[in-house]
């Protein structure tokens, strides 16, 4: 089974565009902070400072079904699972307040490199989660 944890985010007037929705690229900046939410700054920082590794976006697809709005906050919705030995698939949702669906979905690919960006296999703290 796969566990879906929440994160919320509250929308500021400077995410905003001259409309009052969030900017487009805004959401990456959110699912960003939802993934660290996930694994823990704790245990990411551990992985640079200690075995000198890291994360980093291979490919991103997001879908937006409507806006989100100035001053709404959001559950940022996600999942993640391993894909064979150097990749995680994370699927973020975008869930504005008393929404029946939701208003934005991303699924962004991470890999994991050392310092030389060259590809190490996912690290067993991530596994274990």
């Amino acid at each position: 089974m796969i566990k879906t944890f929440h994160h919320a985010v509250q929308i500021y007037y400077e995410d905003t565009d001259h409309s009052g929705v969030v900017y487009h690229a805004n959401f990456l900046k959110y699912f960003e902070r939802a993934r660290e939410h996930v694994l823990g700054g704790d245990i990411i920082n551990m992985l640079w400072q200690d075995k000198g590794c890291g994360f980093a976006v291979y490919k991103a697809n997001m879908i937006f079904k409507e806006g989100v709005e100035f001053a709404d906050i959001c559950d940022i919705r996600t999942t993640f699972k391993l894909d064979g030995k150097f990749k995680t698939l994370w699927h973020h949702e975008v869930w504005r307040p008393n929404a029946v669906k939701p208003a934005v979905i991303g699924d962004i690919v991470m890999v994991y490199l050392d310092k030389k960006k060259q590809l190490k296999p996912m690290p067993s703290e991530i596994i274990s989660i």
